[in-house]
């Protein structure tokens, strides 16, 4: 065996060790200043239509995370309009500031004209704050007292709720509704955000499940008479199709949504794994879903699953590597004979 002379060995330890710090410092680069505005379109067909059905297009968008300084997210957000969807569906995240909601309802208000129904994230509810990336390696990255029920909210997350719905879209809170797109009647049901552990099944009549914002009174019998009548008219109608609609894509809750017999199931909050290795994918979800259904199209017990990577991150780590900003386009389409 030769022996290396302690200077080369000395010599090569540090060219490996400035060559991998060259390549740590260009991802983050990259994935800083570069990936994060790599606004991305993503399309996918989805087979779960009744027979005979006519192809409806379906916007999902999810994790703006928006600053009202969000130039490039902004115009994006503008451009989703030309394409022309039947139903848009926004599963939370939507804000990191509370001067967001202004740009982003003039953002997304031709969107707002579309059928379409939301539900909201942690980030609508509370400020991003600072944190050690490495608690997302845990199986549980979230602080101690972050899904308390008394944690003060401090986002004007009724501000928003009010102008996502001043047009028509659904606020499925933890409750059920319906909406026409074209002949198809769309039979709703949601939850509150799972990762603050708010999630409750809305009961089958279509009331509003018991939430810690549920209310009371006039305004709650208010919302539980149309919810009802909403899913009279949708049961009497055909063709119809039941989405379920979650922020984070806990197992207990998409099990909850396939055994309320959903066709198909939409959820984001995992933002692909944000940063994936290239040919490995998402190390993390955020959630106890499997890593291999970070984002994208799969299916949970047989029943059509849509995870949306999202459009941002939070201000404190914003930044994504080979796992680009993205919002899809489902064409829902009739099952096969």
């Amino acid at each position: 065996m030769i022996a290396v002379p302690r200077g080369r060995r000395a010599l090569a330890l540090g060219c490996l060790g400035a060559a991998a710090f060259a390549v740590a410092a260009g991802a983050h680069v990259w994935a800083r200043h570069i990936e994060i505005h790599r606004y991305t379109l993503r399309r996918a067909a989805v087979p779960v239509l009744p027979a005979g059905s006519a192809p409806v297009r379906l916007l999902h968008i999810s994790d703006i995370h928006l600053l009202p300084e969000n130039d490039r997210k902004l115009a994006f957000l503008r451009s989703l309009a030309e394409l022309e969807a039947d139903v848009v569906v926004d599963t939370g995240d939507n804000i990191s500031s509370p001067q967001s909601v202004g740009p982003l309802i003039e953002a997304i208000g031709p969107l707002l004209r579309i059928p379409g129904a939301f539900v909201m994230g942690s980030n609508d509810l509370f400020a991003p704050v600072r944190k050690n990336p490495a608690r997302y390696l845990l199986p549980d990255a979230r602080t101690a007292g972050f899904s308390a029920p008394d944690r003060p909210v401090d986002m004007p997350v009724q501000e928003l709720r009010t102008r996502l719905a001043e047009h028509g879209w659904r606020d499925l809170t933890n409750r059920r509704d319906a909406s026409r797109a074209g002949d198809l009647v769309i039979e709703w049901v949601g939850v509150d955000d799972p990762h603050l552990e708010r999630d409750r099944m809305p009961a089958p009549d279509g009331t509003r499940a018991a939430t810690e914002e549920s209310g009371s009174g006039a305004a709650a019998e208010l919302r539980a008479e149309v919810a009802a009548e909403s899913t009279a008219q949708a049961q009497q109608a055909r063709p119809s199709l039941r989405i379920g609609v979650a922020h984070a894509p806990y197992r207990r809750v998409l099990d909850a949504l396939v055994d309320d017999g959903c066709d198909l199931i939409l959820a984001g909050h995992t933002h692909g794994g944000q940063l994936c290795l290239p040919g490995i994918g998402a190390l993390v979800t955020n959630c106890d879903l499997p890593r291999s259904q970070a984002k994208g199209l799969s299916a949970w017990r047989g029943v059509p699953l849509h995870v949306s990577g999202g459009l941002g991150a939070s201000p404190f780590s914003d930044m994504r590597l080979a796992n680009p900003p993205e919002a899809t386009l489902l064409t829902l389409l009739p099952r096969p004979a």
